[in-house]
């Protein structure tokens, strides 16, 4: 089912980041592609910003996206994360101008599959670090979410639209197919073979209200701001918690995904046994809320 909010609002919370942010000793990578923001505490947004490009991915932010996630995945400050897009559009997909002007120019055909292929496999990990976060990741999708776009939010661990936003998976329509992870993950996401196969060989806009009847996101909101609002409210309440427990959740859903039922069992049986010796459990138990950053 789904819902538009629009009056169910806390106050967000808007502390901008303006300074820097400790990490095992050293300060957070400032990146040329992205905005990084805390709209609350232990609350990270990182923003798409190439808005007067659609925030179409070039080959420096698809290298920034991964490395970003990489290194809040270890910043102890961070519990939640939200991925937004800054400008009107979430993304518009890949930048193509900047793939074609770095394509191989050697005359070996297998020279130049050889170096495709590594750039695809860079570009996969890139995406795949959402999914290896050890934190909670939250999409915030609002206008146009396209081609890559959808590549990058499938590897999300939740989404949330804009009730004017759309998705495309939009590859075949210039020829290609979609190959950092739309194909592998939007299947498990919806749970129907048939509705991603359409999506995928037309090419056709998904709107939020079929987005959300299908289970690619959970919540529609009215508009953007408030979307955003919505999401803040979430990971703050998420950041709330143990952050052991949240990120141990995150870890057997995603293992329990690609596992047999017995394994991840079996799975998280293993990690509850170590986890149960913690203080979280006891300090959760006793209505204690103030969890220490791991």
């Amino acid at each position: 089912h789904y819902f538009i909010q629009s009056n169910l609002r806390k106050p967000m919370l808007k502390t901008t980041l303006k300074r820097s942010l400790p990490i095992l000793g050293r300060c957070l990578t400032s990146y040329e592609f992205l905005k990084v923001e805390c709209p609350a505490p232990k609350v990270y947004n990182v923003q798409l910003n190439r808005p007067e490009k659609r925030n179409a991915i070039t080959l420096g932010m698809w290298a920034d996206i991964g490395k970003c996630f990489d290194e809040l995945s270890l910043l102890s400050d961070c519990r939640a994360i939200i991925l937004s897009g800054n400008g009107k559009m979430f993304c518009g997909g890949i930048d193509l101008a900047s793939f074609i002007s770095v394509m191989p120019t050697c005359s070996d055909s297998a020279h130049k599959s050889l170096h495709i292929l590594h750039g695809i496999r860079g570009m996969q990990d890139s995406f795949t670090a959402l999914e290896k976060c050890r934190k909670p990741v939250i999409s915030v999708i609002h206008g146009g979410c396209i081609g890559g776009g959808v590549d990058l939010v499938c590897g999300s661990d939740i989404r949330l639209m804009s009730a004017d936003a759309y998705l495309q998976v939009k590859e075949v329509d210039i020829g290609i197919v979609a190959d950092v992870g739309t194909i592998q993950r939007l299947p498990r996401i919806v749970g129907n073979q048939s509705l991603v196969n359409e999506y995928c060989l037309t090419g056709r806009r998904v709107y939020s209200d079929e987005a959300a009847r299908v289970g690619i996101v959970s919540r529609v909101d009215v508009d953007r701001e408030s979307v955003f609002e919505g999401a803040v409210a979430l990971a703050a309440q998420i950041a709330a918690k143990s952050p052991v427990a949240v990120q141990g959740v995150k870890s057997n859903l995603v293992y329990s995904r690609d596992h047999t039922v017995q394994e991840g069992l079996d799975r998280v049986a293993l990690w509850n046994s170590a986890m149960l010796l913690g203080a979280d459990p006891a300090r959760a138990m006793s209505g204690g809320g103030d969890f220490e950053d791991p």
